[in-house]
């Protein structure tokens, strides 16, 4: 059986309610976790480019 008939034969209640599973674990966990991760991959980028060519206007 293949995943969309498998949600095809759940009730639409159950299907909503393991879309708003889905809606909370993507707004609470996942966003925050990316974008720390994303910050925190940009400021080490700009901490290593500035170990190997120094401060901004030290040239």
């Amino acid at each position: 059986m293949t995943p969309t008939q498998e949600l095809k034969l759940q009730p639409e209640n159950e299907q909503k309610r393991r879309e708003w599973r889905l809606f909370i674990f993507i707004i609470v966990f996942l966003f925050p976790l990316l974008s720390v991760a994303i910050v925190g991959g940009y400021g080490f980028t700009i901490w290593m480019y500035q170990i190997l060519a120094g401060p901004p206007g030290a040239g």
